[in-house]
């Protein structure tokens, strides 16, 4: 039997940290242990930067790179984390800069999606796993 090390338990731990949630497993289940045990067990967990800080990096990558299903994820978990709406949506206008205006267009979009269904206004749904 497979026993979880203690870097999978940091990532768990981290995972709901951020997210305010356990991972959820769907269709990629080796691919989320990977995301669990390297990403959050691991660098999420390194000294120096705060998880605020972390988040802050997150929604700028997943921002930049334009994976909206990502972005929305690391929106809620700004929002969890205490970040008010305001700063996100002034940290996705800052990257029109950086990543250029459809990057900022598409960033302010999602977020709008977001900020909606958690106001009940968007239909919308949480998804059922993390990939």
């Amino acid at each position: 039997m497979h026993q979880p090390s203690a870097r999978h338990e940091r990532g768990k731990a981290m995972f709901q940290q951020v997210f305010g949630r356990p991972p959820r497993p769907g269709s990629h289940p080796e691919f989320l242990e990977l995301t669990v045990d390297h990403l959050f067990g691991e660098i999420w967990t390194r000294p120096h930067l705060s998880v605020e800080e972390r988040e802050l990096v997150a929604l700028t990558a997943v921002t930049l790179a334009r994976t909206d299903w990502e972005l929305r994820g690391h929106i809620g978990a700004a929002l969890h984390l205490g970040m008010e709406r305001e700063k996100i949506v002034e940290v996705i206008i800052q990257l029109a800069y950086y990543g250029g205006w459809p990057v900022a267009n598409n960033g302010l979009r999602v977020a709008q999606e977001v900020f909606a269904e958690l106001d009940g206004a968007g239909g919308g749904s949480e998804a059922d796993h993390d990939r």
